[in-house]
């Protein structure tokens, strides 16, 4: 059984930041394509970024430049480092995992294994 846990969430003021992390039990991590998510109230969840096995990297439009996403397989760890946040990255931000190795995956039906989500709130 897989299993995924984030952590690191909270509030922040506007041009702050936060780093998420995600850490992953039960199979081979490194294996594994690692995406981040976000859902805000009332809107469909939305594709953050993703990062496959190779740590090839690719980021929605919305946070290009300020996200990082980067993992750390000795850890089965993956982060996303949040810079200049604004408030319209409120939401809360789920992470998944899929066994397709080697590719960037932007649908959430890609993914297999998510975590409960960490609520990210960016105050103006």
């Amino acid at each position: 059984q897989v299993q995924l846990a984030e952590s690191g969430g909270g509030l922040v003021q506007a041009g702050g930041s936060l780093r998420l992390s995600c850490t992953t039990s039960g199979r081979t991590f490194s294996d594994y394509t690692m995406g981040w998510f976000r859902q805000a109230p009332g809107k469909e969840r939305q594709f953050v970024t993703a990062i496959t096995s190779r740590a090839s990297t690719y980021y929605a439009d919305s946070v290009k430049g300020r996200f990082t996403i980067s993992r750390d397989d000795a850890k089965n760890t993956v982060y996303l480092q949040m810079n200049s946040l604004k408030p319209e990255d409120t939401a809360v931000y789920y992470c998944a995992g899929s066994t397709t190795r080697d590719f960037i995956l932007t649908r959430d039906s890609d993914y297999l294994y998510w975590g409960q989500g960490t609520q990210v709130t960016v105050s103006s």
